[in-house]
């Protein structure tokens, strides 16, 4: 699915703005063609006031028609600073978390900004970015306004061994390699009776998930980092420097029932750089 294209949830907000820039950069690098998705949302009543667009009270085609424009202005202002890709725009109509979910079978990537209009101050990330995150069929990305770090830090993967990581280890490894940055494995380990004896057993485990990686990207400097205590807070820290924090849909103690595991959730609402959440089709 690399060559499918990059799906962005775009509402003209001041995060979605943030994501598409986001989006953008990753296109220069992979070459793939991106799509704004503007879910419009039909209201009973109004009430929403706010910059952009507001979603319309049916049938309201003076709404459908702006927003048709701000989402072909947005694309053209996109293809125009980036000549090199191409973008394109798109009006859905429905409920936007059940939309994007289903536009994500056919997308390489989904990039979403962490709060939309509908968003409150107090929320660090909206209803809609979890629920996409947790329902999607391929990854997401999600970036917050002020959460975007500076070109050089290094790809930061979550590693515990269970399949969903070992995915998100792949992911993590093609962006860094795609952007000549470092690779940083995290993986937490709880202490045992024997305090750090048993450090060795899970470094080895590690370094043979990254066997692979290090033969496909060569020249990719990779740096593997235990660290005790909590796999959410240790990853939250390790987004301070990072470009970007990888991390699977559910780790190893995550219940099968459960589509979004709670680092992922922690992540998406803390971390200090845009947070990926990879998971198999």
């Amino acid at each position: 699915m690399r060559d499918a294209e990059i799906l962005i949830g775009y509402d003209g907000s001041t995060d979605a703005s943030v994501a598409l820039d986001w989006a953008l950069d990753e296109a220069e690098h992979s070459g793939q063609p991106v799509r704004l998705a503007y879910v419009f949302e039909w209201l009973t009543v109004a009430g929403w006031v706010g910059p952009g667009v507001a979603p319309g009270v049916w049938p309201d085609d003076t709404a459908r028609r702006q927003v048709e424009e701000l989402v072909r202005k947005a694309a053209a202002d996109a293809a125009t600073a980036h000549p090199g890709l191409t973008v394109t725009g798109e009006v859905y109509d429905g409920p936007p978390a059940l939309v994007l979910q289903e536009r994500s079978a056919e997308a390489g990537l989904l990039v979403l900004g962490s709060r939309g209009h509908g968003g409150f101050g107090g929320l660090l990330a909206g209803s809609t970015a979890v629920a996409v995150t947790a329902h999607a069929h391929c990854p997401v990305v999600v970036v917050r306004d002020g959460a975007v770090s500076g070109p050089t830090g290094p790809v930061a993967v979550g590693v515990d061994g269970s399949e969903p990581s070992l995915v998100a280890l792949g992911f993590a490894a093609e962006r860094a390699a795609q952007r000549q940055v470092p690779l940083r494995v995290l993986h937490a380990w709880t202490p045992g009776p024997g305090g750090a004896a048993g450090v060795p057993d899970e470094r080895e485990a590690v370094e043979q998930a990254l066997e692979p990686w290090r033969r496909t990207y060569a020249e990719l400097s990779i740096s593997v980092d235990l660290v005790p205590g909590s796999p959410a807070a240790m990853l939250i820290e390790a987004s301070r420097d990072a470009r970007l924090v990888v991390v699977g849909s559910r780790g190893r103690g995550g219940l099968a029932g459960t589509l979004l595991g709670s680092v992922s959730q922690q992540l998406i609402q803390h971390a200090h750089c845009p947070v990926a959440v990879v998971r198999e089709r």
